[in-house]
């Protein structure tokens, strides 16, 4: 490592990013071998535990711009893991559920998940696992916050 690398390996948002592009085609083939993208198996999470959502209110619970998500939702409802509720039109909000099928889907992916994100898989110890965890939820919630993102103190 020359001594960019050294110092670029000190900063912690580009070690983030290290570490994303170091899992990312793991988790998309994770996701691809139970028929589902990260961002459809976000939408089918957030259905689970919050049934009837509005389509802006997925794509903002999964980072999506919120005209992304019509085609996301179209090819799971086309699937039948997702199904509308009610007629739309302008003006008026669908709420989307998941259906039977698409819990099925969500579990078998969330259980492949699980094991994914076991602390030996990751080449962690279960308490550094928890500690990563729990650092990168106080990262997320700065940003979220806006505070440290324009330069405030924690």
């Amino acid at each position: 490592m020359d001594e960019t690398d050294q110092a670029l390996g000190d900063l912690p948002a580009w070690v983030v990013v290290r570490a994303y592009h170091a899992v990312v085609r793991e988790l998309y083939d994770l996701f691809a071998a139970h028929g589902l993208t990260p961002v459809q198996f976000g939408v089918l999470a957030q259905l689970t535990e919050s049934p009837g959502l509005l389509q802006a209110e997925l794509a903002r619970r999964v980072l999506v711009r919120p005209q992304s998500m019509t085609a996301v939702i179209n090819d799971l409802v086309g699937r039948g893991l997702l199904r509308r509720e009610g007629l739309g039109g302008r003006g008026r909000p669908v709420p989307v559920l998941i259906t039977d099928d698409g819990r099925t889907a969500f579990a078998a992916a969330a259980a492949a998940m699980r094991e994914f994100n076991e602390p030996a898989n990751l080449g962690l110890a279960g308490y550094e696992a928890g500690m990563l965890t729990a650092l990168l939820h106080k990262m997320i919630a700065s940003r979220d916050a806006g505070g440290t993102a324009r330069g405030e103190s924690p």
